[in-house]
């Protein structure tokens, strides 16, 4: 029979894997992942393990900056790290989000973009196994900024995309009224919108432009588009 000694010392063993595990930046989830501390603040954006393996992987996000944040990973696009696999936004100062993602081998980028704005503060992280059969599906290809002011639209003057892209559009709300973007299709029928965003507010939506042609887009709130607030783009 074990001393009680014995018990004693096993029970403690037992008591520090979990401690042990968390010291490694890295530790199994309940789900069968793995769990990763993410620390993003006003300069950096720190992963505390850039090598995992290919597999569900949950980022733990905290925010330790003086900015509202968002994280991306992105996926390599013709050489450059522009789709978009997953994301977490609006991520206060002092304050945790999780960040779940499934990812194949290959490498990825992870970007925390501090005011929520531009391309962000980039880790790159390197995935260890089977490469996806297909490319990695994109939650969307690109985002797109929009500024919305009394009585103007600012952002999509030069902007052009390829029919199938899924763009993310971003309405910042810079005016003293509420607005909102609706985008139509070559053929009128209405492709996706914005919803009505608040003073000094940010809103977003992901819109699917599926067909070549003309587009155009507009305030769709009172007389906001006669004010001003409209405009077209074209897709390839």
């Amino acid at each position: 029979m074990p001393s009680s000694r014995s018990l004693v010392l096993a029970g403690a063993a037992l008591l520090a894997l979990p401690f042990l595990a968390s010291c490694s930046g890295t530790t199994d989830s309940t789900s069968g992942g793995s769990k990763v501390a993410l620390n993003a603040t006003d300069t950096a954006c720190d992963v505390a393990k850039t090598e995992l393996k290919a597999g569900k992987i949950t980022f733990a996000v905290t925010n330790k900056g003086s900015k509202a944040t968002e994280v991306y990973v992105y996926s390599e696009d013709d050489g450059a790290y522009t789709k978009v696999v997953s994301e977490v936004e609006n991520i206060g100062p002092s304050t945790s989000r999780d960040m779940e993602v499934k990812l194949a081998g290959g490498s990825y980028e992870i970007a925390c973009k501090p005011g929520q704005t531009g391309d962000g503060i980039r880790t790159k992280i390197t995935i260890e196994g089977a490469k996806a059969d297909t490319d990695v599906e994109a939650a969307y290809d690109r985002e797109v900024e929009v500024e919305a002011e009394n009585f103007k639209l600012e952002g999509l003057e030069n902007f052009t995309a390829k029919a199938g892209e899924k763009i993310e559009f971003k309405l910042e709300n810079k005016g003293t009224d509420e607005h909102e973007l609706e985008v139509f299709g070559p053929d009128g029928k209405e492709a996706g919108e914005v919803n009505p965003v608040k003073p000094g507010a940010t809103g977003e939506a992901v819109i699917p432009l599926t067909q070549p042609g003309t587009y155009t887009y507009k305030c769709g709130i009172s007389n906001h588009a006669d004010k001003g607030m409209q405009g077209s783009f074209t897709v390839n």
